[in-house]
């Protein structure tokens, strides 16, 4: 896990679209709704992104996507990401790698995600496995001494899920069993997703308890229907993703779909 800081100024209000499984490079991957994700990041001033994996296709002979079926061959795709996210280099949190670009890892050794970071410098904010993303913002009343509100994120691009919705909600929740964290962003499912619970959060230095809601965040894909889902009879799945909007004078969360 790599922890990652953010100090975003004195907005009153952030919002942070996360995006993954994008899947440049396959037949049935929307790039009109990709550009309209990356326009609306690129032109919204006070909007942000999480990179959480799969970002390119990369498929191979021996994996389940059909190499033969690419539009882009994974050099290709590498450039066409490093080319379509440049724009919001400098709005991008935190990038983690996925499912996807660890084929080519696998069996080349080549990390195509920390590639893809090196080109637009932000190799620091590239979390191979999973990230804790600390966010600071805005100004608290003067109760708070005019503090930022701090935001707790734990990103991972996850794994598994099963067919059923529930299975898939389920793998999110369990992130909650691994870190503590305000906001649990998960991917790899491409079933949009949000839901909330509470919990009491222990404070040792003055020995008291507080009752913290907890927003959970399950993302979708840029994936039309066919290929392997289609053969496999899967679903197909909502080309909407969830937005997290977070507060800069109280710390208050939610998002939206």
């Amino acid at each position: 896990m790599k922890v990652i800081k953010h100090s975003l100024g004195e907005f009153k209000e952030i919002q942070i679209l996360p995006l993954a499984d994008l899947h440049l490079g396959d037949i049935h991957s929307d790039g009109k709704k990709i550009q309209e994700w990356l326009d609306y990041i690129q032109f919204t001033e006070n909007c942000f992104t999480i990179l959480n994996g799969d970002l390119m296709n990369t498929a191979t002979k021996a994996s389940i996507s059909d190499s033969y079926l690419e539009t882009l061959t994974p050099m290709e795709q590498l450039q066409q990401c490093v080319k379509l996210f440049e724009p919001i280099r400098e709005k991008t949190l935190c990038v983690t790698g996925g499912n996807h670009e660890r084929r080519i890892a696998r069996e080349t050794s080549i990390d195509t995600t920390a590639l893809f970071c090196e080109q637009l410098s932000l190799a620091e904010r590239y979390a191979p496995e999973s990230a804790m993303v600390f966010v600071s913002f805005g100004k608290q009343s003067k109760h708070y001494n005019n503090q930022p509100v701090l935001y707790s994120l734990y990103v991972t691009h996850g794994s598994g899920g099963g067919r059923k919705e529930g299975g898939k909600a389920q793998r999110v929740a369990d992130l909650a069993e691994i870190i503590d964290a305000d906001i649990f962003v998960h991917s790899h499912s491409h079933l949009p997703l949000i839901f909330r619970n509470a919990y009491y959060r222990v404070n040792t230095r003055h020995c008291t308890v507080s009752k913290v809601d907890r927003l959970f965040v399950n993302t979708s894909s840029s994936l039309d229907w066919g290929g392997y889902g289609e053969v496999a009879s899967m679903k197909p799945n909502s080309l909407e993703t969830p937005l997290i909007i977070l507060n800069g004078t109280r710390h208050e969360m939610k998002a939206v779909l």
